[in-house]
């Protein structure tokens, strides 16, 4: 198994997208890229320690791709706004890939670069691209958010 973490807004709609994959094996969300430590989802939203909302994402390459994964992640949020996914605002809902190798940043900045040069969006794209750093897992009560409750989504897009 691999991972792969991703900031695309809201944890919840990002994991819901990504649990609907085949060969994502498990997913948690919850807060990287910050420098608090140990941060709860209270410290996060003040928007002072520096983390995203984010999906971490354990895939069977054997069954799905990194490629794939970014095709996902790029389908199901706005990579054009900064620090911002619809009515969430505040750099914790950054667009943002977080890679655990150097293969994956290759893939990740050549993904980036081809939906740059499509065209497919008129304003830039201000997703990050950074290395993984610690990995903080959310509160409970955020885990599986929407399967929980029994709801289908958030897609904002």
């Amino acid at each position: 198994m691999e991972k792969a973490t991703f900031g695309a807004g809201c944890f919840w709609g990002v994991e819901a997208a990504f649990r609907q994959v085949e060969g994502v094996t498990a997913t948690q969300v919850g807060y990287t890229g910050g420098h608090l430590k140990n941060p709860t989802y209270r410290d996060v939203c003040t928007g002072m320690t520096g983390h995203a909302e984010a999906v971490e994402v354990e895939y069977d390459p054997s069954r799905v791709s990194y490629e794939e994964l970014l095709d996902v992640f790029w389908e199901n949020h706005d990579p054009t706004t900064l620090n911002r996914q619809g009515p969430d605002i505040g750099a914790q809902y950054r667009s943002a890939i977080f890679f655990h190798s150097p293969e994956q940043e290759a893939e990740a900045l050549a993904s980036k670069e081809r939906l740059e040069q499509s065209g497919r969006h008129r304003r830039p794209i201000v997703t990050e691209i950074t290395p993984a750093s610690e990995f903080y897992t959310a509160e409970e009560y955020h885990q599986q958010y929407f399967e929980k409750r029994g709801l289908v989504g958030c897609h904002i897009k």
